[in-house]
């Protein structure tokens, strides 16, 4: 077992390195995919043969052409003068992700829109894209081993409608350094902006103090604080070998001043004390003092509707406005790319159990990122079930009827077949029929895989029916 555990670190390894060396920037398979015209967005990227880096950004520019919904886009700007440019302009970029970046062939970037081409003296300039809100901070997400290429487009639309703030996203085809990449998803990342979570900037004394704060629960590699409590398993025993890690994302942690770190890490100490108490689900100063309870079911909701074995445990956001405003912690959705049945590995792809539960299955497979212990104990509450039953049933007598759900993914898949963007993109990067990690289903075709969404997303919807207790009227 440990030469296996350090052979998938060497493998690991190599991966991260590869990635920080490679000269051509991964291209796809076949790089002599035509595109003529398309109902997406094209967006075009000139490195000038640089190679793209995991960590330090390099300059490069960026061109969008879109001419409207219903219009068509047409990469030869040649032939076809005068088309609408939606955005042009020096861009910072970089490669993004975790396991998306380094188990997938086809890489995800992160981009900065800027002033004037990057150089020390570079400055952001926030923009507006593809009719999103103006910022400067986008990732181009990578469709890759999710093969209908719609679970995070998907997630984010069934949960927008009840949390306060999810990203938007849209569809584009990418061509980098002239070279067709296939479909991407330009994409609003969980940030403090304006049209984002709207985050002002926290102070250092008084109500100033307490925020506003944007943290996630994520991997060890970019650790800056460390809980003090333990995962634990399904008879409520802590895992003392394994831990639960926080990164700060706005302020970032070398922007922190050292009362606002005292002042964030302290109040996440105290709510995990709570938690952890005997008292924890007292009404007043129980766990309600410290969490926006709603906002809580809705991202556990989203995470177990789409049976994300990534919840709760990876790129868990949650943020905390001032508290003269609501000062509680509420959370929102990212990352659901192996969510909806699309992950063979640690039961992800079942129907028939809640991923909060996972603790015990990723123990015993050695996985170092288990679920925060919070969860746990919030569902061990009767209180808080009986809401998250209650807010179930709100989703599916509104916008989360079947019909609904069906037409979402109807309407995403449209965008993709109607115009040509799915086969060219499976032209540059030929799977179908082929197991990409982590699949649980190989489809043959687009057709095949759509379809078998549908019928995970039926079973999962029934049997959350059954153990939520709800009935349709």
């Amino acid at each position: 077992m440990k030469q296996m555990i350090l052979l998938s670190a060497v493998v690991m390894l190599m991966l991260v390195a590869s990635c920080n060396q490679q000269p051509n920037n991964f291209p796809p398979d076949n790089t002599n995919v035509e595109l003529t015209s398309t109902n997406l967005p094209i967006v075009w990227i000139e490195v000038d043969g640089v190679t793209v880096d995991r960590f330090e950004r390099i300059p490069a520019h960026m061109k969008i052409i879109y001419n409207g919904k219903g219009n068509p886009n047409y990469a030869d700007t040649v032939a076809h003068p005068g088309q609408s440019i939606d955005y042009e302009g020096p861009i910072a970029l970089r490669y993004r992700g975790n396991s998306s970046l380094n188990a997938s062939d086809k890489k995800p970037y992160s981009f900065r829109t800027l002033e004037k081409p990057l150089d020390e003296s570079s400055k952001k300039k926030k923009v507006e894209i593809l009719g999103l809100g103006k910022d400067n901070n986008w990732a181009l997400l990578a469709p890759y081993s999710d093969k209908s290429m719609m679970r995070d487009l998907l997630a984010f639309e069934l949960a927008r409608p009840w949390m306060e703030y999810v990203p938007q996203g849209r569809y584009c085809e990418l061509f980098l350094d002239g070279t067709y990449y296939g479909v991407y998803i330009l994409c609003e990342v969980v940030s403090k902006g304006k049209h984002r979570l709207n985050l002002a900037k926290p102070g250092t004394s008084g109500d100033a103090l307490t925020g506003d704060y944007l943290v996630e629960v994520d991997y060890d590699d970019d650790v800056n604080y460390v809980s003090k409590f333990h995962p634990v398993d399904s008879l409520g025993n802590a895992i003392k070998d394994r831990f639960v890690h926080f990164q700060f994302k706005s302020p970032e942690l070398e922007k922190m001043k050292a009362s606002q770190i005292c002042y964030i890490t302290s109040l996440i100490d105290e709510m995990e004390r709570v938690m952890a108490s005997p008292q924890f689900s007292d009404p007043q100063t129980g766990y309600r003092k410290y969490i926006d309870v709603t906002s809580f079911i809705d991202y556990q909701l989203a995470m177990e509707l789409g049976h994300n074995i990534d919840g709760y445990r990876k790129s868990g956001k949650f943020y905390k406005r001032r508290d003269s405003g609501d000062g509680r912690f509420k959370m929102t959705v990212w990352d659901m790319n192996i969510a909806y049945g699309n992950c063979k590995i640690r039961d992800g792809w079942r129907t028939d159990t809640w991923i909060y539960q996972s603790n015990d299955l990723l123990y015993a497979e050695n996985e170092d990122l288990l679920v925060p212990f919070w969860w746990y104990r919030l569902n061990s509450d009767k209180a808080y079930v009986e809401q998250l039953k209650a807010r179930w049933a709100q989703y599916r007598n509104t916008s989360l009827t079947e019909e609904h759900v069906m037409a979402v993914i109807d309407s995403l898949a449209n965008e993709l077949t109607s115009c040509g963007a799915e086969q060219r993109n499976s032209q540059a990067w030929p799977r179908w029929g082929e197991y990409v990690w982590p699949n649980y289903y190989i489809a043959r075709d687009f057709n095949d895989e759509i379809a078998h969404l549908k019928q995970w997303v039926h079973d999962r919807i029934a049997w959350m029916d059954e153990h939520l207790g709800y009935r349709r009227q």
